[in-house]
C-alpha cells in the first residue's frame, strides 16, 4: 500500500511539473501556475512516517486545472482537393474545394471554400492548382490579398500548368481565409491535382 502511494504521488508530482513547465504566455497562465503550486502544497507526503495524505479537494482541482492547460493547446489544421469536377470561375468567385481530407479545429467550410480561424496565432497555407494559362489565384485574408498564382500566357503552347504558393500569416480569431479567382474565365482542374491547406504553427 505504501509503495503504491508512493508511486501515484511521484506519477502526480511528474504530470504536475509538466503542466508548470507550458511556455504559453499571458496572466491566466500565470495564474494557473500559482493555483498549482498552492495545491501541491496541500499534497503532504511524510517521510518520517513513510505515509501520503492526499486533500481529495485539492487534488479534484489540480486534475480540472490539468485537463483546462491540455485542451488550450488546440490542433488547427485543414487540407482540401477539387475532386469531383473542374471549375470556371468567373472574377471574384470563390474557390470551393469539395473533398476535404482533413479539418482539424473544423475552421473549413467545404459549402463556402473558408477557412475560419478558430484559434489565433501564426498559420502556414498553401494553395496549389493544375490550370490554364491566363489564370489569377488570390489567397485573401479577410478582405485583403495575401498571396497570389497566376498561369503566364508564355505557356499558350502546354495545355494545363502546376502551380503553388506557401504564405505564414498571423491570424486572430474570427479572421477569414480563402482562395479567390481574379481573372476571367479561371480554370482549375479536378481530379485531386487542386487544393487548399493550412494548420497553426504556434
Amino acid at each position: 500500500m505504501k509503495n503504491f502511494l508512493k508511486m501515484s504521488m511521484i506519477t502526480l508530482c511528474v504530470s504536475l511539473s509538466g503542466l508548470l513547465c507550458q511556455t504559453y504566455g499571458g496572466n491566466t497562465l500565470q495564474t494557473n501556475v500559482r493555483t498549482k503550486v498552492d495545491l501541491l502544497k496541500s499534497l503532504i507526503y511524510d517521510n518520517t512516517k513513510a505515509t501520503v495524505t492526499l486533500d481529495s479537494s485539492a487534488l479534484k482541482q489540480l486534475i480540472h486545472i490539468s485537463s483546462d492547460s491540455s485542451s488550450s493547446s488546440q490542433r488547427v489544421s485543414f487540407s482540401a482537393n477539387l475532386e469531383s469536377k473542374s471549375l470556371t470561375l468567373g472574377v471574384g468567385q470563390t474557390v470551393k474545394y469539395d473533398t476535404v481530407l482533413t479539418n482539424d479545429g473544423k475552421g473549413y467550410d467545404d459549402r463556402t471554400g473558408v477557412f475560419t480561424c478558430p484559434v489565433a496565432g501564426t498559420y502556414m497555407f498553401v494553395v496549389d492548382s493544375l490550370s490554364y494559362p491566363g489564370l489569377y489565384l488570390y489567397l485573401q485574408v479577410n478582405k485583403k490579398t495575401a498571396a497570389r498564382l497566376h498561369v503566364s500566357f508564355d505557356y499558350k503552347d502546354k495545355p494545363s500548368v502546376q502551380i503553388s504558393r506557401t504564405v505564414i500569416v498571423t491570424l486572430k480569431f474570427g479572421d477569414h481565409v480563402k482562395v479567390e479567382n481574379q481573372g476571367k474565365n479561371g480554370y482549375i482542374h479536378h481530379g485531386l491535382y487542386s487544393g487548399f491547406s493550412g494548420f497553426l504553427l504556434y
